[in-house]
């Protein structure tokens, strides 16, 4: 089932201007009206992925791949991997973020698994994404963490994969700075 809260977005247009009492023919006409309603989409809350977050993998060096996609493809490289930005494609005007992330092979970061690999996924309405998937019987490995660029939750997928879900707060990445992959 959808949910939806509904937004509306009142813009008054006022006109200061005096009519002139007699318009010259080829003058443009008057506004109909000087108060304008606009109602916006409908937000729809459902839980569910928007798109990828970040791809985490294992490698013997992690410094020397950051350093070798740096060079040779161009990539925003900086302690972590690198920041990809792209724009939101139901609000242009908004920057949003992907993290490619390469870790050293002796990690704890995806256990349980053991596929050296871990897909983060960009979220919408995550305390009720995740209810849906306790509902499922699927088990989280840990408790919800919130930080200022939003909260994020792990679980294991039926075939042992490690996944981390992230609704975002990309703003605050934005405020935060910083080279990013373009």
């Amino acid at each position: 089932m959808k949910h939806f809260l509904p937004a509306l977005v009142l813009l008054a247009a006022c006109s200061t201007a005096t009519p002139d009492p007699a318009p010259a023919p080829e003058a443009a006409p008057a506004p109909e009206a000087e108060n304008t309603f606009v109602f916006q989409a409908e937000q729809d809350t459902t839980p569910r992925v928007t798109g990828i977050g970040g791809i985490f993998f294992e490698t013997a060096d992690p410094t020397a791949l950051n350093a070798w996609y740096g060079e040779h493809l161009g990539l925003a490289i900086d302690p972590f991997g690198s920041p990809f930005e792209f724009r939101n494609a139901n609000n242009p005007e908004e920057v949003n973020y992907l993290r490619w992330s390469p870790a050293a092979q002796n990690t704890e970061y995806f256990a349980p698994s053991t596929t050296g690999v871990m897909i983060n996924y960009r979220v919408h309405n995550l305390e009720a994404l995740v209810r849906n998937l306790e509902a499922a019987g699927v088990e989280m490995l840990d408790s919800m963490m919130v930080v200022d660029y939003g909260k994020f939750i792990h679980f294991m997928d039926p075939q042992g994969n490690k996944v981390e879900l992230w609704e975002p707060v990309d703003a605050v990445l934005t405020e935060m700075g910083g080279e990013t992959t373009k």
